[in-house]
């Protein structure tokens, strides 16, 4: 057999490309829409100061440790329940949404309580600045609703999209997109008559945009979607006989997400202590690193969707080998959205107000994103898709918390506080831990170890 037909089955066939495209535009054109929010929020802010928009930038990475929890908890359920799409099991799929919403609540209730209790005392996590601590605190106070609001409806989106609905999602984040771009203006600068509450008005504009998206979300998959044919009466439903399962599968997600949130938030906190010109272009780049890799997202979510319906239907052979095909697509993909980063880097930098510090900060922090990009790309379809999608969890969550705490963190500090290395070099080390697991996950997908079994209940 010549090297054509060993390599033809990995290649992949028309209808594996248009189930791939299905599912993975509108999750990018979503993902698209919310960084494009997130660009208009820094846009906004940057023309109150950096002071302005270091505090957004900090607050929000405590906000998003929970975002990460819930896509954790999502996540960590779109395995069981796209598996048990693949086998049309409803009723253990209700079952893992019932467990689902449970530890949501719980989540949103820890964190609700801490915003409430100590907002200056998160602040001064990330920074010992007293305009910047006493700014996001401001914030910190008009976002209390989000964290139940934002929960919710992006754990019930992430369920939606594991079933194949992931048209819903992309139309409620468009409306979210220009209710929220509205408020923002209508707040942060005071327009048509509303009061100017510059930071405060940025949380509250996102806060709108939220219950917005919650009500749409939630009311359908509730009371509507027939897909999956789930109620509120089934929030009441026994669940123990699948807990063990929900456990060994969903748990090392949200420990290694969780883990990875809190991960980048000691990088945001290393940011925060190298200085406010540091923290204004890491938030540049940022948004310029999500916009060039929503692609990269929604191959991930499709990955890990297909296989979870693959495996599901009991073809393991073709799992093994979609899975190469998807590593093949995130390596093409990783090196495409570094040469993007690059080309649109300097246009992107000149659009905001800052100081020549910053620029030539946020210069050096392009060409770090540029590369890391092709590792990112590579690491996020294996670890956040295909190799999620098989059930292999517990060994994503020891590569997670293994490379994050052992290389990027300390080398990252040593790098911004230590050695006073150039901003390309702290940024390289900081993310050095997506380098290290892209190479390490392709080893493990080789192996074929990744696929587990789970069973009907």
């Amino acid at each position: 057999m010549g090297w054509k037909e060993r390599v033809k089955p990995y290649l992949g066939d028309k209808q594996f490309y248009k189930q791939v495209v299905a599912i993975a535009l509108p999750i990018s054109a979503q993902s698209l829409i919310t960084i494009g929010v997130n660009m208009t929020d820094t846009v906004m802010l940057g023309k109150l100061g950096e002071t302005a928009l270091s505090a957004s930038s900090l607050a929000n990475q405590f906000i998003s440790i929970f975002q990460i929890c819930c896509m954790g908890i999502g996540m960590g359920a779109s395995v069981l329940t796209s598996r048990y799409w693949g086998m049309q099991d409803k009723h253990s799929l209700r079952k893992a949404i019932t467990i689902m919403l449970r530890l949501c609540f719980v989540f949103g209730l820890g964190f609700t309580l801490a915003t409430i209790l100590a907002p200056e005392g998160l602040m001064r996590i990330y920074t010992s600045d007293p305009a910047l601590i006493q700014a996001g605190a401001s914030y910190f106070r008009w976002s209390i609703p989000c964290y139940w609001l934002l929960g919710f409806s992006l754990t019930c989106t992430i369920v939606l999209r594991s079933v194949g609905q992931v048209k819903l999602p992309l139309i409620c984040s468009i409306c979210a997109f220009f209710i929220n771009v509205f408020f923002n203006y209508l707040f942060i600068f005071g327009s048509f008559g509303a009061p100017r509450m510059e930071v405060a008005g940025a949380a509250l504009g996102t806060v709108i945009a939220r219950v917005f998206e919650f009500c749409f979300i939630c009311g359908y998959f509730l009371f509507v979607d027939k897909k999956v044919g789930y109620r509120l009466k089934h929030l009441a439903m026994k669940c123990r006989d699948m807990v063990g399962d929900y456990l060994r599968i969903s748990i090392p997600v949200l420990v290694s997400d969780t883990l990875l949130g809190l991960g980048n938030n000691a990088v945001a906190m290393v940011m925060g202590r190298i200085g406010a010109t540091f923290v204004s272009a890491n938030a540049i780049t940022t948004v310029t690193q999500q916009l060039s890799t929503v692609f990269i997202q929604g191959i991930s979510n499709a990955s890990s969707i297909i296989t979870g319906h693959t495996l599901g239907q009991g073809e393991y052979d073709k799992a093994q080998r979609q899975g190469v095909t998807f590593l093949g697509l995130g390596t093409v993909i990783g090196v495409l959205a570094g040469l993007l980063i690059m080309a649109i880097s300097g246009p992107i930098i000149s659009f905001y107000d800052i100081t020549e510090e910053t620029q030539g900060i946020a210069e050096q922090l392009m060409l770090a994103v540029g590369f890391i990009v092709i590792f990112q790309s590579m690491n996020s379809i294996l670890t956040k898709g295909v190799l999620r999608g098989g059930g292999d969890t517990k060994f994503l969550m020891v590569a997670d918390i293994l490379f994050l705490w052992a290389a990027s963190v300390p080398l990252g500090a040593l790098a911004g506080l230590v050695w006073h290395l150039p901003a390309f070099w702290i940024y390289t080390f900081l993310k050095i831990d997506q380098i290290i697991k892209a190479v390490w996950c392709v080893f493990r997908l080789a192996s074929k170890k990744w696929i587990k079994r789970i069973d009907s209940k």
